[in-house]
């Protein structure tokens, strides 16, 4: 067994650990395997050990990545999307966790219907409200709720944060849980489900699952480090 292979054992362990501990089902709890920079013939490894649910940054190195690697493989984007890229994305991912705003995800639905497809998507949600980083913040998505709801080629799966930086890990706990119970004030809100939540990465996935988390971006762990680091987060 490969290094990464063995590396991607040990954080599916950890994952189903941390489901248990929370009194949840480890099939609750999705990993997506964050390839971002990583080649193909090294993203290949994670592969060939059995992992189907993949993460790319970025629009451009996805085009070049994901026709050199199985078919069958689900592709999420997880960065966020400019609105000139909706068109060359939307038939590479099946997933958008980078739902930034209601004019991209009116873009997302226009081109969508163009295309024929049905992309499923998480509410972006700058969850700090830091000036630095991108998504919807509280109001705008307590206010905007109703509107995105009814795009009907965008199927909305819950909410994406990425929390902020804190000293002590123990501190993003409290992250966690308030993206959490926005999510449930938005579905009593509405009186519709939003069942995903989309928080976790590679130093924080164990307590976010414990919080609550359905699918967790995990790099790092598996690959090791990175030589080009995202400036928002280290997946």
């Amino acid at each position: 067994m490969s290094q990464i292979a063995a590396n991607l054992a040990s954080v599916r362990e950890r994952v189903e650990e941390a489901a248990l501990r929370s009194g949840r089902d480890r099939d609750s709890v999705e990993l997506l395997v964050v390839s971002k920079t990583w080649p193909a013939e090294i993203v290949g490894e994670v592969v060939d050990a059995g992992q189907r649910v993949l993460g790319e940054n970025k629009v451009q190195e996805a085009e070049a990545k994901i026709p050199l690697l199985s078919s069958s493989l689900s592709w999420h984007l997880i960065g966020s999307l400019q609105r000139n890229k909706v068109r060359k994305a939307l038939p590479l991912f099946d997933v958008l966790h980078g739902i930034t705003s209601l004019k991209l995800a009116e873009a997302v639905n226009r081109v969508s219907q163009e295309l024929g497809l049905h992309p499923k998507g998480y509410l972006q949600v700058n969850i700090g409200e830091e000036e630095s980083k991108s998504g919807f913040t509280l109001d705008e998505i307590r206010s905007s709720l109703k509107e995105l709801l009814l795009l009907e080629r965008l199927d909305l799966m819950g909410l994406m944060m990425i929390p902020p930086i804190e000293t002590e890990p123990e501190k993003s706990r409290q992250w966690f849980v308030k993206l959490r119970e926005l999510r449930d004030e938005l579905q009593e809100q509405e009186g519709v489900p939003l069942p995903g939540l989309s928080m976790g990465m590679s130093s924080d996935f164990e307590m976010a699952i414990e919080e609550g988390s359905t699918i967790v971006r995990v790099g790092s762990s598996i690959f090791g480090p990175r030589k080009k680091i995202n400036t928002e987060a280290n997946h």
